[in-house]
C-alpha cells in the first residue's frame, strides 16, 4: 500500500502543529514511519487519504464498539445538532443518559458527565481527597489515567518511597502526594500503605490493564485492593474509561464482582464524541458542588450532541443481550487464529486477551505488569505493525497498547487478519 497524501499531509502539520498530531501516540514514534491520515470510516474499515481500506482494531482507542458511523449514533448527533450544539445550561438529556448509565452498572448512584477520560480521572481524585480529607494516591506503574498532573509520575528509588514527575511541567509537590505500585502485586501495595499510614485518601487502578498492552488482574488482585481499601479506610477507584461498557454491561465491577468506591468512565459512554465521567454512590458524589464542598466544573460537560450519542450508545448495548457474547467469541476466534499463525512459524509471542481487549506481546515470558511487558521485543513489534499495515490490518502503533475489538468486524475479515499474521510472521 501506498501512503503519499499521508507523507503530505504530515509534512503540512508539523508546520503548525507539536510533531504533527494532537496525541502523542498518533506520531508512529514507536514504530517509525509516517501516522496514518484518516479520511473516513464505516463499520469495521478505516479509509484513509490515499484510498486505502484498512481493518481497524484500535476503533478510536475502544469507543466503537458497534463500529464506525453507527447509525443510531450519527442520525441522533445530527438530528441533535440541528436544535443547538452547546447551551451552557442543564437539558433533560443529561438526566436521561444519566439514569440509563446508573441503572446499568452495579454500585453507582449517582454520575457526573465531564469532556474526557482525562478530566473523569482527575476529578475522581480530587473528590477522593475531599470526601477522606487525605492527600496521598497510590497508582500503578504502566496504568495511566490521563495527563494530570498527579497521574504523570514514575517510580522513586524502592518500592515505599515516593514518585518522581516523569513530565516537566509537573511539580515535585505534587509528586510526593502520589505513590507508585507495582500492578498484579498486593504485597507492595499493602507496604506502601503501612509505609504511608492513614494518609492515603484512595488507590486508582485501571482494573483490566490497556496501557502496557492488555494485562488482566491476577487472580484475588482486585479483590485484595478491595479488602486492603475495607481495612484502611481508603476509597478504592477502578479507572473504566477503557472497560467501561466494554467488557459487561456493568463493566469490570459486573464482569469481576468486586465493588469500588468511585468509577471513571469514557470512550463508550460518549459513543464517539469527547465525553468522561465519573460515579459513585450517594454520599461521596454529595461531596460534590453546588450541594458539596468539592468544586468541579465545566461548560462543555454534557454538551447536547456529546449526550445524545452517548445515550444512543448506551440504548444500543443495554437492548442487545447478546452483543458481549458476540465480541468475546470473535475475539476468541481473532487469538485463536493468531496464536496458530504465530507459532507455526515459531515466533515467541504471549497473547494477553479479557474480553474484546486483546494485544500480542513478542516475549517469551508473562505479561503481568509494566516490568514484564517492557522485556517484549519492540523491534519484532516494529516489523508486525508494518507488515500487517501493509496487508490492511491498522493495530495501535505502539506495543504497549491494546487492540480493541469491534462487533462490525465479520468472520471473513478476522480470517483475513489471521492470514496477514501468518503472512508477516514469516519475515518476523
Amino acid at each position: 500500500m501506498l501512503y503519499q497524501r499521508s507523507s503530505q499531509l504530515f509534512a503540512e502539520a508539523e508546520k503548525v502543529i507539536p510533531g504533527g498530531v494532537n496525541s502523542p501516540v498518533r506520531a508512529f514514534k514507536s514504530v517509525g514511519g509516517t501516522p496514518i491520515f484518516v479520511k473516513s470510516a464505516q463499520g469495521a474499515y478505516l479509509y484513509d487519504e490515499d484510498g486505502n481500506r484498512l481493518i481497524d482494531y484500535i476503533n478510536s482507542w475502544g469507543p466503537m464498539i458497534l463500529g464506525h458511523a453507527f447509525p443510531p449514533v450519527v442520525d441522533a448527533v445530527i438530528e441533535k445538532a440541528k436544535l443547538g450544539t452547546s447551551f451552557g445550561m442543564p437539558t433533560a438529556l443529561e438526566t436521561e443518559i444519566a439514569a440509563l448509565a446508573v441503572a446499568m452498572v452495579p454500585n453507582i448512584d449517582k454520575i457526573r458527565f465531564v469532556n474526557s477520560g482525562t478530566e473523569a480521572c482527575m476529578s475522581a481524585i480530587r473528590l477522593a481527597r475531599g470526601f477522606t480529607q487525605k492527600d496521598k494516591i497510590i497508582k500503578f506503574a504502566g496504568c495511566y489515567h490521563g495527563h494530570s498532573d498527579s497521574f504523570l509520575i514514575q517510580a522513586g528509588s524502592g518500592a515505599i518511597t515516593f514518585g518522581s514527575p516523569n513530565s516537566p511541567g509537573v511539580t515535585a509537590g505534587t509528586a510526593k502526594d502520589t505513590l507508585l505500585a507495582h500492578y498484579n502485586d498486593l504485597e507492595n501495595v499493602s507496604n506502601l500503605i503501612q509505609a504511608n499510614k492513614n494518609e492515603i485518601a484512595a488507590i486508582i487502578v485501571e482494573p483490566v490493564a490497556g496501557n502496557m498492552g492488555c494485562i488482566p488482574p491476577q487472580k484475588g488482585f482486585l479483590e485484595g485492593l478491595r479488602k486492603l481499601c475495607d481495612d484502611n479506610n481508603i476509597l478504592l477507584i477502578f479507572d473504566e474509561v477503557m472497560t467501561g461498557f466494554r467488557l459487561a454491561r456493568g463493566g469490570v465491577q459486573e464482569l469481576f464482582k468486586v465493588n469500588a468506591d468511585i468509577v471513571t468512565f469514557g470512550k463508550v459512554i460518549g459513543g464517539g464524541l469527547p465525553v468522561g465521567a465519573f460515579a459513585a454512590r450517594e454520599a461521596i458524589m454529595n461531596y460534590l458542588a453546588p450541594i458539596g464542598p468539592v468544586y468541579q466544573a465545566g461548560t462543555l460537560s454534557g454538551n447536547p450532541l456529546a449526550m445524545a450519542a452517548g445515550l444512543a450508545m448506551l440504548k444500543a448495548l443495554n437492548a442487545d443481550d447478546a452483543v458481549f457474547q458476540r465480541l468475546e467469541e470473535k475475539t476468541v476466534y481473532l487469538e485463536n487464529g493468531i496464536r496458530s499463525a504465530l507459532a507455526a512459524n515459531d515466533v515467541v509471542f504471549t497473547i494477553n486477551r479479557v474480553g474484546s481487549m486483546i494485544s500480542v506481546h513478542f516475549s517469551e515470558t508473562p505479561v503481568v505488569d509494566f516490568q514484564s511487558a517492557g522485556k517484549g521485543d519492540n523491534d519484532i513489534f516494529r516489523k508486525f505493525f508494518h507488515g500487517l499495515l501493509q496487508e490492511g490490518i491498522y493495530i495501535a502503533p505502539s506495543a504497549y497498547e491494546t487492540w480493541f475489538i469491534t462487533d462490525a468486524l465479520t468472520y471473513d475479515d478476522l480470517d483475513f487478519t489471521i492470514s496477514a499474521v501468518d503472512k508477516v510472521a514469516k519475515i518476523l
